[in-house]
C-alpha cells in the first residue's frame, strides 16, 4: 500500500523534497551553537517562529506563481509584479544569496569531505595525500555538481528525494546514539540577553523560496498538490532543526562550544571532539547530504533566472552560475562563516520583502486562476517585512559597533 501510494504522488514526493533539500543546507551545522549561546528555550522558540515566517513567504511565493502564466523564476516574478525596481533588486538579492550560498557550500563540502576521510583509517594507506586537501575534495564535488545541473530539473527532482531521504536517516541516527549522552543542565541554561544572536543563522537556515518555481515545474499537471508540498516541505525543517539542536546543544553545551575555536563551532566537530569519533562521521554524513542537495537545487535556480528572465543560452547560464564560486575557492577569496552571514540576514531580507509584496500585487495583477488562493494577509505581511528590516539593522550594528 505504501509504495502503491509512493507510486502514484512521485512528483509530491520529489517536490517537497526539493524544498526541504534546499532548505536544509550549511545552515544546520551553524544552530546549534547559535541557540545555545540563548538557550535551547528561547532558541527553539526562534526556529518555530521563523519556520512560520518562511512557511507563509514560500505559500505567498507559491500562489504567486499559480497566479502567473510562463515559466519566472523569482526575479522574473518580481518584475511582472513590482516592475524594473523589483526585478533589478531581485536579481542582486538572488545573486547576492545564492552566490554567497554556493561559495559556502563548495567550501564547507571540501572541509566535511575531508574530516569524514579522516575518520576512516584505512584510506589514508591507500590514497594519496593530495586527496586529503580540501580543495581537491571541493573541486570532485563541484564536478559531480556540474554533470547533476547539466543533466537538469527532473534529474535533479530524483536526486534530492533520495538524498533527502537519507538525510532524515542520518539525523534520526544522529539523535538515537546520542539520547543517552544528553545532559539536563546543557538543555537548561539560558541567557535572555543573546536572544537576537541567533537571528541570522536561523533565517539562512529557513531559505528555500528559490526552489517555489522548481517545485511548480516538477508537479507539472498536479499543481492542486502544490499547498501540501510546500507546508510539508517547509515544516520537515522546522522538526529536525529543533531535534538537531536538543541533540547537539544536550550532548555538547554552550561552555565546550565556546571552548572552541570560532571557525570550529560547527555542529559535526563538536560532535566528533566531545561525544565520538563514530557519531562524527554520521554528523560529517548529514553535513555532506544537506550541503549537496542545496547546492544543485541553488545553482539551478540561478540558471534558471538568466535563462528565463533574462533570455541568455543555457550553456552562458550554467558558465555564469558555476563560475564564481569556483574562482572563489581557487584563490580563496572568502571564509565559509563570512559567505553564510551575508548570504542569511541580507539576501534572506531582502527576498521576503519583496516576497511579500509581489504577493499583494499578484492578487490583484495575476493572469491566471490559482490552484488555491491564501488571504491577503496584510497583517502577516507587515509583520515579516518588519522582521527581516529588524534583522539586517541589527546585522549592522553587530558588524560596526
Amino acid at each position: 500500500m505504501v509504495i502503491s501510494w509512493c507510486k502514484n504522488n512521485s512528483k509530491l514526493l520529489k517536490a517537497t523534497a526539493t524544498l526541504t533539500g534546499t532548505v536544509i543546507g550549511a545552515g544546520i551545522l551553524g544552530i546549534p551553537y547559535v541557540v545555545s549561546k540563548t538557550g535551547l528555550v528561547y532558541g527553539s522558540a526562534i526556529i518555530i517562529l521563523i519556520g512560520i515566517v518562511f512557511l507563509f513567504l514560500n505559500l505567498f511565493l507559491a500562489e504567486t506563481a499559480l497566479r502567473t502564466k510562463g515559466k519566472h523564476q523569482l526575479s522574473g516574478y518580481m518584475e511582472r509584479y513590482l516592475g524594473k525596481w523589483g526585478k533589478r533588486a531581485m536579481t542582486f538579492s538572488m545573486m547576492v544569496g545564492i552566490y554567497g550560498a554556493l561559495i559556502a557550500y563548495l567550501i564547507g563540502e571540501g572541509e566535511s569531505l575531508r574530516a569524514l576521510m579522516l575518520q576512516i583509517p584505512f584510506l589514508s594507506s591507500i590514497l594519496p595525500a593530495i586527496f586529503f586537501e580540501p580543495i581537491t575534495l571541493s573541486l570532485v564535488f563541484f564536478a559531480l555538481c556540474t554533470i547533476i545541473i547539466f543533466l537538469g530539473v527532473h534529474e535533479m527532482g530524483r536526486a534530492e528525494l533520495l538524498v533527502v531521504s537519507f538525510m532524515v536517516i542520518v539525523l534520526l541516527l544522529i539523535c538515537v546514539l546520542s539520547v543517552s549522552k544528553i545532559q539536563v543542565n546543557y538543555l537548561t541554561y539560558s541567557d535572555l540577553s543573546e536572544i537576537f544572536f541567533p537571528l541570522g543563522v536561523i533565517i539562512f537556515a529557513f531559505i528555500g523560496s528559490a526552489a517555489i518555481p522548481e517545485m511548480e515545474e516538477i508537479l507539472g499537471k498536479d499543481r492542486k498538490k502544490f499547498r501540501g508540498a510546500v507546508i510539508v516541505g517547509t515544516l520537515i525543517p522546522v522538526v529536525l532543526y529543533l531535534f538537531f539542536c536538543v541533540t547537539v546543544i544536550g550532548t555538547v553545551g554552550f561552555e565546550n562550544f565556546e571552548a572552541l575555536a570560532a571557525n570550529e563551532r560547527i555542529a559535526t566537530i563538536a560532535l566528533s571532539q566531545f561525544i565520538s569519533p563514530t557519531l562524527g562521521i554520521f554528523a560529517n554524513i548529514l553535513a555532506i547530504l544537506a550541503m549537496f542537495t542545496s547546492f544543485i537545487t541553488l545553482g539551478i535556480a540561478l540558471v534558471e533566472m538568466y535563462d528565463y528572465d533574462y533570455k541568455l543560452s543555457r550553456n552562458l547560464s550554467i558558465f555564469l552560475t558555476l563560475s564564481l564560486p569556483l574562482i572563489a575557492l581557487i584563490f580563496n577569496l572568502t571564509t565559509f562563516m563570512a559567505a553564510l552571514a551575508i548570504t542569511g540576514i541580507f539576501a534572506g531580507g531582502i527576498d521576503g520583502i519583496l516576497i511579500v509584496l509581489a504577493y499583494w500585487k499578484a492578487k490583484v495583477m495575476g493572469n491566471r486562476k490559482p490552484e488555491f488562493a491564501l488571504k491577503k494577509n496584510v497583517v502577516i505581511g507587515y509583520t515579516i517585512i518588519f522582521l527581516f528590516v529588524f534583522g539586517m539593522l541589527q546585522q549592522l550594528y553587530f558588524m560596526f559597533v
